[in-house]
């Protein structure tokens, strides 16, 4: 489907996502890098700390995802932490924002750039950024995330040929590398990667242009 509509929206709507896509190659190169190069123990402490967590996702059979990021609620991570108070079991006192900041800054600098240029320019529009990873045989059951007062970017950075799609209101969307999919996702919506390899986008989470700043900033909080 190459149309747009009222839950497929143009990524051109959207000018401030254009920096994100003009450094898609560092952003993935980033990610690369860390997969590749973290140790063990950066890697269990990034998805473990760094990691989404949501209760709205539920994958079939034994199906599975990854994803960890560096922004949230317009925070960086380290900053969302202590803004919080968030307790890890593992990781006590001022470790966990400190360990954040430091591989953010060690492994991701180029993004942290793009992130900083656009919500400094734009009012802080961009609320959440992260990795997200489809693994082969991935089918997420059909849901709806509560999120009625943001878009969903996805910035295609790892994207293999075959059936690995977004299906949403009976079409069928597909991801393209170094391109946007933009989405509503108060629309229910099912992905999956039926194919052998990992799908990695980048997603990117913005304010909707139709609610008033306060109203979605007293939304977020709550």
């Amino acid at each position: 489907m190459e149309n747009f509509n009222e839950y497929h929206l143009n990524p051109e709507q959207f000018p401030f996502l254009k920096l994100f896509q003009d450094n898609w190659q560092l952003i993935r190169d980033e990610y690369l890098n860390f997969v590749n190069n973290a140790s063990p123990e950066e890697l269990k402490f990034t998805y473990n700390v760094l990691g989404p967590k949501s209760k709205t996702i539920k994958t079939k059979k034994k199906s599975k995802y990854s994803a960890f990021g560096i922004l949230f609620q317009g925070m960086f991570i380290e900053e969302y932490i202590q803004a919080h108070q968030i307790n890890y079991p593992d990781y006590n006192g001022k470790y966990a924002p400190e360990k954040a900041s430091l591989l953010r800054n060690k492994y991701f600098p180029n993004l942290t750039k793009v992130i900083e240029k656009v919500n400094s320019s734009h009012d802080n529009i961009i609320r959440n950024v992260y990795y997200s990873t489809f693994h082969p045989g991935l089918d997420v059951k059909l849901h709806v995330n509560y999120n009625p007062h943001m878009n969903r970017g996805y910035l295609g950075l790892i994207v293999p040929e075959g059936d690995v799609a977004m299906k949403i209101c009976h079409q069928k969307l597909y991801w393209h590398e170094g391109e946007f999919m933009v989405l509503d996702h108060s629309y229910p919506h099912c992905p999956h990667n039926y194919t052998n390899y990992d799908r990695t986008v980048l997603v990117v989470d913005f304010l909707k242009p139709d609610w008033s700043r306060e109203e979605a900033i007293q939304f977020e909080k709550e």
